[in-house]
């Protein structure tokens, strides 16, 4: 990794709305970088195997590419995330940045000082207190010793440390060590700052601090790169982002637009195995059924609008729950109930056919009922849908079965609402304009990118 000298006046890119303008000037480039480790696929456990086999006899073992010819250049200024399923390479790439690793392939340039928060107790001497691996790291940073006095009282408040800063680091706890290291590095005047998913070890109060903190340090002009399985963290932070898939660069882009994409994937992923493990999702399982049974459900399921099987849908998007029945004696103007259930229990909602303007008349065979949402209102969350029949009275139940069918919604786009329903409600007032949806939406993904 080479390191090149920082120029001033970088000059500003026009960005689309809802964006920060970036530097033109790079902060990092990263040039058709490649990382290969050596793996052993035939590795002796204990000793007997040792001795039994000939030494290098049997020893096998292959080359992994943990990343592989990835090119990307960060912007001075910008805060730069990079995304992706463990395994994906995002933390490799990041050590090659920070200096740890060295790159098999290719090169990484760096325009400024590297600052990294990597790994617990990364950098730190066990036997020194707190307060001597505040100097050895600054030190290790290139910062004197006047510029590191200079800093020690914010880096111990930030820290919450005093009780223990004077105490042998090897005595901490995980996260007084990340609390330690997290108030070094940010607190030292980082030029660039490197930060893998490390802070969320950290409790809840101090995430929450570490976060406005980056802020400030984003809002000051310092680059920074960070890996996180947090998107709405990545979504809130970063200018930019970089999706990993084992090893290589799937995209690079707006953070909005590559979090979506990566989401879709991700959610397109786990609706493939849900389909091949689960199947189909049958009602009437374990447990008493109730009814008369005059006329028995037999599955319960959502498809989307092609027909297809979903077990995932987005919030927002359409969705269509299908109930398949079978009669074991005529009924007149049965009415059809699809009941939705929080996954601890909460009863959301319970639809029927009579209110939705369905009258079925006499039903004498078996047949296949469905609801369209055009909207699905349910936020990221599992739900629990359930489907029930009754008598146009509605003083006989005809069939209730125990089973149940599973509704798992995901985040869909940038904008992550809080609750459990969204209220599409109608707007209107004396002043200001109306916009229909579609430019709500682009409205909701542009505010996404813009500083807090």
């Amino acid at each position: 990794m080479s390191s090149a000298p920082v120029e001033a006046a970088a000059p500003r890119l026009p960005t689309t709305s809802g964006q920060r303008e970036l530097s033109t000037q790079a902060a990092i480039e990263v040039r058709e970088v490649g990382k290969k480790f050596r793996v052993a696929n035939d590795r002796r456990t204990n000793v007997k195997e040792a001795l039994v086999r000939r030494r290098g006899r049997g020893a096998k073992h292959r080359d992994f590419w943990a990343v592989d010819d990835v090119s990307i250049t960060i912007p001075r200024g910008s805060t730069f995330g990079l995304i992706g399923h463990n395994g994906s390479g995002k933390s490799t790439l990041l050590k090659t940045i920070a200096g740890i690793h060295l790159p098999t392939t290719g090169e990484i340039v760096t325009h400024g000082r590297v600052t990294a928060l990597l790994e617990v107790g990364a950098g730190f001497h066990p036997e020194l207190s707190g307060r001597e691996n505040i100097y050895l790291n600054g030190a290790i940073l290139g910062m004197t010793r006047k510029q590191i006095d200079a800093a020690m009282d914010d880096i111990i408040e930030f820290s919450g440390l005093a009780d223990f800063i004077d105490t042998p680091v090897k005595v901490y706890s995980s996260g007084m060590y990340v609390r330690l290291g997290f108030a070094i590095a940010v607190n030292l005047e980082p030029e660039i700052l490197i930060v893998d998913e490390i802070v969320a070890v950290g409790d809840e109060e101090f995430q929450r601090r570490c976060i406005d903190y980056l802020h400030d340090l984003r809002a000051r002009g310092t680059t920074i790169v960070l890996v996180s399985h947090s998107l709405d963290m990545v979504q809130q932070l970063c200018d930019r982002v970089a999706w990993l898939d084992h090893g290589t660069l799937v995209a690079e882009g707006p953070a909005d637009e590559i979090c979506e994409r990566y989401l879709d994937a991700v959610n397109a992923a786990e609706e493939k195995y849900l389909q091949e493990s689960g199947g189909k999702q049958v009602a009437g399982g374990g447990g008493d059924r109730e009814g008369t049974g005059a006329i028995r459900i037999t599955e319960v399921s959502m498809v989307d609008d092609d027909g297809s099987p979903r077990s995932l849908a987005a919030n927002g998007e359409p969705i269509t729950f299908k109930i398949q029945y079978e009669v074991n004696e005529p009924v007149e103007a049965p009415i059809f109930f699809v009941d939705v259930f929080t996954e601890n229990g909460l009863h959301l909602s319970a639809p029927d056919s009579w209110h939705g303007g369905l009258r079925l008349g006499a039903v004498t065979g078996p047949g296949v009922l469905e609801m369209r949402l055009p909207r699905l209102p349910l936020l990221p969350g599992v739900y629990s849908v359930r489907a029930a029949v009754a008598s146009a009275t509605l003083d006989q139940v005809y069939d209730r079965p125990p089973g149940d069918c599973r509704l798992r919604v995901r985040q869909k786009g940038p904008y992550r609402a809080p609750g459990i329903i969204t209220l599409d409600g109608e707007w209107t007032s004396s002043v200001g304009t109306k916009v229909d949806r579609a430019t709500v939406e682009k409205e909701l993904a542009a505010a996404a990118g813009e500083d807090s």
